[in-house]
C-alpha cells in the first residue's frame, strides 16, 4: 500500500485544506498561491498514474483513491470558483462537470458490481477531459475577476472542459449501455 503512486495520491487529498486556505487568504498574491498548489495536485495526478503503471505499482487501494483524490480537488475548486463567478455562465459548466463526475463514478460502481468493471474503464477522452479541465481550472484560480482576459480564456476553457465532460460521458454511458438496458434475466 505505501508506494509512490499511493502516497503522491494521499498528497493530493492532503493538499486539497492547504489550496483551500491559501485562496480564501488575504495574501496578495493568494490566487497565484492556489492555482499553483492546484497544478501540482493536478501533476502528482500525472506522476502518480505513470509511476503506477510503469512499475506495475498499481494496488487496490489506490485504484480507489486516485479518481476519489482527482475527484475532491476539482469539486473543491469549481466551488470555490462558483463563489466568484455566480454567474449563469459558470454554474452552468460547474454543473455539468460535477454532475457528470457523479453519474461516472455510479455507473463504474454499477458496472463493477455486475462485473463489467473493464466496459467502463478510463478512456483517451477521459484522459483529456481531465487534462483540459485541470488547466482550465488552474487559469481561472490565477485569474482575479478584474483580470478579464484571463477570466475569458479560463471561462472558454472550462467550456470546452464541459463539452468533452459531455462527450466522455456519453462514451462511458454507450460503452456500458447494453448491460444498462439488458433485462432483469439477463
Amino acid at each position: 500500500m505505501w508506494n509512490l503512486p499511493n502516497i503522491l495520491t494521499l498528497l493530493r487529498i492532503a493538499l486539497i485544506p492547504v489550496f483551500i486556505i491559501v485562496y480564501y487568504s488575504a495574501w496578495e498574491l493568494h490566487n497565484l498561491a492556489a492555482a499553483a498548489i492546484f497544478g501540482l495536485a493536478a501533476a502528482t495526478d500525472w506522476v502518480d498514474g505513470y509511476v503506477a503503471r510503469k512499475y506495475n505499482l498499481i494496488t487496490a487501494f489506490g485504484a480507489f483513491l486516485d479518481p476519489v483524490a482527482d475527484k475532491l480537488i476539482v469539486v473543491a475548486a469549481m466551488v470555490m470558483l462558483l463563489e466568484v463567478h455566480a454567474t449563469p455562465w459558470f454554474a452552468l459548466p460547474a454543473i455539468v462537470i460535477i454532475g457528470r463526475e457523479i453519474v461516472i463514478s455510479a455507473l463504474r460502481e454499477w458496472m463493477a458490481e455486475m462485473g463489467y468493471r473493464g466496459t467502463v474503464a478510463v478512456a483517451m477522452i477521459g484522459k483529456v477531459k481531465t487534462w483540459v479541465q485541470m488547466v482550465a481550472i488552474a487559469v481561472l484560480l490565477a485569474a482575479k475577476p478584474e483580470h478579464e482576459l484571463l477570466t475569458l480564456l479560463g471561462f472558454i476553457a472550462i467550456y470546452i472542459a464541459a463539452a468533452l465532460t459531455l462527450w466522455s460521458m456519453v462514451h462511458y454511458l454507450r460503452a456500458a449501455w447494453p448491460q444498462l438496458s439488458a433485462g432483469e434475466d439477463k
